[in-house]
């Protein structure tokens, strides 16, 4: 399909530079089928659910993945966006073509990282140096790498450190949250379990290049980035059964959506996994393992937008998005939210 079918004008002033306070005030566009939209907030998604439906929470961890540093006398920035092993990581560079394969980058509190790789992609592989563990290393060097459509337009500061983190966060491994599980909060999970809904998680480390652009004409020519994910033998049975039962397995956010069809088979079983994943999902996909998703409004032409379409149908997401945009909701990361029931 043509990436600009899914284009859209969105006004800057749409995009969010703050969540909201709380977090499950948030406003939450419902759109059901091809019934008329509704305007509701996050913190009537217990109402909007029945008795025994599950939702899916990731629960990785966003860590401190944005460096920035030296190669000599050249400044460069690093942005890690996958774990290769204990001490290597895949990183997108800025000022790229000051680096050079062998060259060892300098970065803050004396953390240091050897170039030992370029890939295809233009991205590094790096070796931090040390013995102590990669994960102390950035606590002490790295910031919270947040999107380039915020980080553009104000400096990372204290309240993202919790902002930018789910409340279900434990899984070190992120360099990006999974949007649509920070407007849960201890409030809310208790409205859900007195409506009697399930709640789960699984793991999936999102990755940096979930903001990058789609810079093909075709969806066909789209190479995905790939992110590792887990879902445990428990977890993928407590699913099943809930389906076999008739109730909903709602995903919360687009990471928990990609995993959960990544690890479902043509018979619709969801199974346990571990590995990588790098499913695109476009209109005529599927689905196997998801009955709805929540989650936030995306960018124009942006594989997650597709994604969304592939659920709902393009032009129904257009009009949704459209609504969205005329009553003044917030988009992207730190935005509003929708609730998506096919």
């Amino acid at each position: 399909m043509r990436v600009d079918l899914f284009d859209f004008e969105l006004p800057n002033e749409r995009i969010a530079l703050r969540p909201a306070r709380p977090r499950d005030a948030a406003c939450m566009l419902l759109v059901r089928g091809q019934e008329g939209l509704a305007d509701k907030t996050v913190l009537d998604l217990p109402d909007l659910l029945e008795p025994g439906d599950v939702l899916v929470f990731n629960d990785t961890r966003v860590i401190p993945a944005q460096l920035e540093g030296r190669r000599g006398e050249a400044k460069i920035g690093a942005t890690l966006h996958k774990r290769v092993d204990l001490r290597r990581w895949q990183a997108f560079i800025r000022n790229a073509k000051r680096l050079r394969v062998g060259d060892v980058a300098t970065f803050g509190g004396g953390v240091t990282a050897i170039a030992e790789e370029r890939l295809e992609d233009g991205s590094f592989v790096l070796f931090f140096e040390g013995d102590e563990p990669v994960e102390v290393l950035l606590d002490r060097a790295g910031t919270m790498p947040l999107p380039p459509y915020i980080a553009g337009k104000r400096a990372t500061d204290e309240r993202d450190q919790k902002d930018y983190q789910t409340m279900f966060a434990k899984e070190d491994g992120a360099v990006a949250a999974p949007t649509a599980a920070l407007h849960f909060t201890d409030r809310l999970m208790a409205k859900i379990a007195e409506r009697g809904i399930a709640t789960e998680t699984l793991t999936l480390h999102v990755g940096a290049g979930t903001f990058l652009p789609v810079k093909a004409e075709d969806t066909e020519n789209h190479k995905m980035h790939s992110e590792w994910g887990r879902i445990e033998q428990d977890v993928a049975d407590r699913l099943n059964e809930a389906r076999a039962r008739g109730n909903r397995v709602i995903a919360v956010g687009t990471t928990s959506l990609r995993l959960l069809e990544s690890a479902t088979g043509e018979d619709k079983v969801i199974r346990p996994f571990a590995g990588d994943t790098d499913i695109f999902i476009t209109p005529g996909y599927t689905f196997r393992a998801i009955d709805g998703l929540m989650t936030n409004f995306h960018l124009p032409k942006s594989t997650l937008f597709m994604l969304v379409s592939a659920l709902m149908g393009r032009e129904r997401m257009q009009e949704a998005y459209a609504h969205a945009i005329a009553n003044e909701y917030r988009f992207y990361s730190y935005g509003d939210s929708s609730l998506l029931l096919p």
